[in-house]
């Protein structure tokens, strides 16, 4: 049976929630550029974490995830896409990139995003889904899919 997946806008409330999915999704791949230190890290989340602008992922009514979606003049840019492991490989990501890329699409603009270099398992996922590397530097792979693109 598939699950039900919601949006909700974040809440202050919701700081520590985002945080820690953040270390569960992300922290080994953060470490391995930068270094884990859950101070400095806390003090990051602390600077970007914005509630007006943040989302939080639900499946079947439970916290799962973040989403954080920029609508800028020429893209649609996924700032963030983290979900809780236990609710990875369950094929919700791809169903919200779906939906991200639609909302792209009717505003005629990429869906664009950021992958660290050292995660080919998120950028094996978003080659999948259609996404193209548009550039990269030593620690970042620039990603874009067009409102052209079929699924």
């Amino acid at each position: 049976m598939p699950s039900e997946i919601d949006l909700r806008p974040a809440t202050a409330e919701d700081s520590d929630f985002c945080f820690q999915v953040h270390r569960a999704a992300l922290g080994e791949y953060v470490a391995a550029v930068w270094g884990w230190d859950d101070e400095t890290q806390r003090g990051y989340h602390d600077r970007v974490f914005a509630p007006s602008r943040w989302q939080v992922i639900t499946v079947d009514g439970a916290d799962a995830g973040v989403l954080v979606v920029e609508h800028r003049p020429a893209e649609v840019f996924l700032g963030r896409i983290e979900l809780d492991p236990r609710y990875q490989s369950r094929g919700i990501g791809g169903r919200l990139l779906r939906w991200l890329s639609g909302v792209a699409a009717e505003r005629g603009q990429p869906l664009t995003l950021e992958v660290l270099a050292v995660n080919p398992r998120a950028h094996a996922f978003y080659v999948r889904h259609g996404f193209r590397e548009t550039g990269r530097n030593s620690r970042k792979i620039l990603l874009a899919r067009t409102p052209d693109q079929e699924d």
